[in-house]
């Protein structure tokens, strides 16, 4: 679509861009394999849908050890009932009182085991932002402990605790630096094939999508100069498919404005094409995809 727009350009700095039909060819045999790169990379970071995540959802097993600190504290209330039901030298109405402050404690430390239960399983969905008092709260309630088989352990294990402080979406360093690779992988895959005279650009369309303007993209740390309008056509088009696709595990598909206000500042910060973004604006791009793609649930733009 956008390179279709590009086409249409009568002035700015497209005008005397055309791309021919063999091209455009090209640039869509690039599009399809952009990602072959992925068939190397695990799967289960590929689709890690929450920070917790390996082979299953670690959540359950927090759950469980809350469920554990539930049930301790309740064998807990019941010893002290009977206790103070022993106990001699109270009167019956200090028996009462007592009785009623060990319940107050018991609901009181239910409530937090269940408050922060609910806590964890929202830090374990990847968001945009955590913020400073959420991660300590993460470090507060894994300082805590549970009893398993009469042996103390702390409530979160290392890596359950860097896991759930990732910033930004699901993956860890580590595991960014994985996903990452796929287009490593899909340069070397493509470089390898034999291809006809009007396909020898395939591999630099399909590898240059995750480079930016300014240099600071991957895997090579290109520069606008130093890309081809279709690269950074590629680049666009990816990362708005990426924002709104409804079908990736780790996220929700976003609207189109949140996805044009992403788009928006990483145009501000030199990570996309601004001339090839405002194309993208003012031919309404956006809509067009949206109408054709998207939920209309997304379609919270009309112009």
């Amino acid at each position: 679509m956008l390179a279709d727009a590009v086409n249409k350009i009568q002035d700015g700095p497209f005008k005397d861009v055309h791309f021919s039909e063999s091209e455009m060819y090209e640039l869509r045999i690039a599009a399809w394999l952009h990602d072959c790169g992925k068939v190397t990379t695990p799967e289960y970071v590929v689709d890690k849908a929450t920070k917790l995540e390996t082979i299953y959802d670690r959540i359950h097993e927090v759950a469980a050890r809350t469920e554990v600190k539930k049930r301790d504290a309740e064998i807990r209330l019941l010893r002290q009932q009977l206790a103070l039901e022993r106990k001699t030298g109270l009167s019956p109405e200090e028996k009462k009182q007592a009785l009623s402050r060990l319940r107050s404690n018991y609901r009181k430390t239910i409530r937090r085991l269940e408050d922060d239960l609910a806590f964890l399983e929202d830090a374990n969905v990847g968001g945009e932002f955590m913020s400073q008092e959420k991660k300590d709260r993460v470090r507060k309630i894994a300082r805590a402990s549970w009893t398993l088989k009469n042996q103390r352990l702390p409530f979160l294990n290392d890596d359950e605790v860097k896991n759930l402080l990732i910033a930004r979406g699901t993956l860890t360093h580590e595991e960014r630096k994985i996903i990452n690779n796929h287009i490593t992988q899909t340069i070397k895959m493509l470089k390898k094939l034999p291809y006809p005279k009007h396909l020898q650009n395939v591999p630099e369309f399909a590898g240059g999508h995750h480079e930016k303007m300014d240099g600071t993209g991957y895997p090579m740390g290109l520069t606008a100069n130093e890309m081809s309008i279709q690269a950074r056509i590629m680049a666009i088009a990816d990362i708005f498919e990426a924002l709104t696709a409804r079908d990736r595990p780790y996220k929700k598909g976003k609207t189109l404005s949140e996805a044009m206000r992403i788009l928006g500042f990483m145009k501000n910060d030199a990570h996309i094409d601004p001339d090839l973004f405002r194309v993208f604006v003012e031919e309404k791009i956006y809509l067009k995809y949206g109408s054709e793609y998207l939920d209309p649930k997304q379609m919270d733009m009309v112009s």
